[in-house]
């Protein structure tokens, strides 16, 4: 009978053993609309390559001031091409590393089966109390709404109804909740595997707004790290963007 130091001597030898040779991890800040897809990413990005993925989820406009402040993040996938260009620029992205890895669709969203008409006819009819968008100061989706509404003639009209959400995840909670009887979220959110996945949607056109590319680079704690590396080559594979395609973005 193995002893408890033996015993656990044996588990810790099995546990470095069973890793995969050369594997590193990879501090990622992952914009919250693209925390689905991404999830499912870093696990065949670890299952490929025996790198780990560690994932952050939030507002792009907040990773920008962590980042700047010193946060540990190696690699930055943001809701916006903005961002990134940005940090490239101020020397805190390494300059070669950015590109595109999604287009964003942005879509009104009602938890309510019926409810968003598929020409947001609703938005006119104005039979509701509360509209959630995120924080257009923070999330790029945000932005979008506003230049939706904008486009549409309808800001005035609506923005007293506004429930402001920190970031795009917050503002698919409050209508997934019921707390907004609907709201603009980003299309990955509610789409998976080529369809809806509950409740009522229209899909924005893309002329409503400017087009939310969001790009990714690696920053300049990540430079010399192998697994950033891999894993934006990753995001280019076929594997990658046939799971990106699968949440409703365009490549």
């Amino acid at each position: 009978m193995k002893t408890m130091p033996s015993l656990l001597t044996g588990l810790v030898l099995t546990a470095v053993f069973s890793a995969p040779a050369g594997a590193d991890e990879v501090q990622v800040a992952v914009a919250a609309n693209f925390t689905a897809p991404m999830k499912t990413i870093a696990a065949d990005f670890e299952k490929a390559t025996g790198h780990k993925a560690q994932l952050a989820f939030g507002a792009t406009g907040k990773f920008y001031a962590q980042i700047k402040n010193g946060a540990p993040f190696e690699i930055l996938l943001a809701a916006d091409d903005e961002t990134p260009a940005k940090l490239e620029r101020e020397g805190v992205a390494v300059p070669g590393t950015r590109f595109t890895y999604a287009i964003g669709q942005l879509a009104l969203w009602s938890a309510k089966p019926g409810f968003v008409d598929d020409k947001a006819d609703v938005l006119k009819q104005g039979t509701f109390n509360h509209l959630s968008i995120a924080n257009p100061r923070l999330a790029p989706y945000g932005a979008a709404a506003v230049e939706t509404l904008t486009q549409l003639g309808l800001l005035g009209a609506l923005e007293s109804k506004f429930v402001q959400g920190e970031n795009i995840a917050q503002t698919y909670q409050f209508v997934s909740s019921g707390n907004a009887e609907l709201g603009f979220v980003a299309l990955s959110q509610i789409y998976a595997d080529g369809k809806l996945k509950g409740g009522s949607a229209w899909i924005v056109p893309g002329n409503l707004h400017n087009p939310i590319r969001q790009d990714a680079a690696v920053l300049v704690k990540g430079k010399d790290n192998p697994a950033a590396a891999a894993l934006m080559e990753f995001l280019k594979g076929e594997k990658a963007r046939a799971v990106i395609k699968s949440y409703g973005y365009s490549l």
